[in-house]
């Protein structure tokens, strides 16, 4: 299933096998506590960020350089 979120006023689609919308909305908590706590790191994913996938309770930031992308814990 295919989805999308606004970060940083750009759209960006999340892939998820879960039907639900729970993970969806467990994404969005995340990312927000993230974008205003986050590490440097992270915020820098978030820059250049082009896609998301949830696996399990992951989410995997994938970002135009690949040595940018971690996994996010949603849980």
């Amino acid at each position: 299933m295919k989805l999308f979120i606004t970060i940083h006023n750009k759209t960006i689609p999340v892939y998820t096998d879960d039907k639900t919308s729970k993970k969806f909305n467990l994404l969005k908590s995340a990312l927000e506590a993230k974008v205003s706590k986050g590490r440097k790191a992270i915020k820098k994913c978030l820059d250049s960020i082009i896609s998301i996938e949830i696996v399990g309770c992951e989410a995997i930031l994938h970002s135009f350089n690949e040595r940018d992308t971690l996994a996010l814990s949603l849980y």
